[in-house]
């Protein structure tokens, strides 16, 4: 076992996992003012409008498929009749879809921050790395997702390597070897998304912890008019003068 698998795969995570729990606390507890997307919506609206649902359903659909082939072991899905060639095709299809749709809504969000003066205005330094590490992190989870399905090259099983060593660093046994079996392409999307993660607190992307998800079952809001019939004789509008 190289010294090097040992600090990237052994030792890495866990300083990832550090920075990511100690910066999302101190951040919470010291800069709640700043725990905001800084929202430019007045500057520049239209381009946002497409952008912002391509970028952000298609992140979804991401993390949801990560979730899946990193947490859920092969056993699992063979149980339930799932072949590994079925596995393969449907991530295939809807991880190239939500991945380029992901990047497409990326590259117009960045557009829209590059050519709209108050938006790039507004835009700081950690903003843009922010924006370098989050593309190059789609680019190359796209390019793991057409190696990982065999639609470039032959299939490879990260199901029987990167999986393995993902759970793993959870029950604090990583299995270094198990990752560093994985092919370069795997290793370098690992490592590029170890990355965000770790500056993921002191970016705007840090409001994703924190997302109004009770908005969407919040009860509905009644208004209800009320006209000059429904006011009682003696009542009369604060702005009306005595003989109004």
């Amino acid at each position: 076992m190289k010294a090097l698998d040992v600090l990237l795969w052994g030792v890495l995570p866990y300083v990832t996992i550090v920075i990511l729990v100690g910066g999302t606390v101190w951040r919470y507890r010291y800069d709640q003012f700043g725990w905001t997307t800084r929202s430019s919506e007045l500057y520049e609206s239209r381009l946002l409008r497409i952008g912002s649902p391509l970028f952000h359903f298609g992140i979804l659909v991401v993390v949801i498929g990560h979730v899946i082939g990193l947490v859920v072991p092969q056993s699992w899905t063979s149980a339930m009749g799932v072949s590994e060639t079925a596995y393969h095709v449907q991530a295939l299809v809807l991880g190239g879809v939500a991945g380029f749709a992901t990047l497409a809504g990326a590259a117009i969000l960045i557009h829209r921050r590059r050519t709209t003066g108050p938006v790039f205005m507004a835009t700081t330094r950690n903003d843009k790395t922010m924006y370098v590490v989050l593309v190059a992190a789609i680019v190359a989870g796209i390019i793991t997702t057409l190696l990982g399905a065999g639609a470039v090259g032959e299939v490879h099983h990260y199901r029987e390597t990167v999986s393995p060593w993902f759970r793993s660093v959870f029950t604090l046994q990583p299995d270094i070897d198990a990752m560093s079996a994985a092919p370069l392409s795997f290793q370098l999307h690992t490592l590029i998304g170890m990355l965000l993660f770790a500056i993921w607190p002191f970016t705007r992307l840090v409001h994703a912890f924190t997302a109004p998800i009770g908005y969407l079952f919040r009860p509905y809001v009644v208004y209800r008019s009320r006209s000059v019939s429904d006011r009682s004789p003696g009542t009369r509008r604060g702005w009306e003068g005595p003989g109004s």
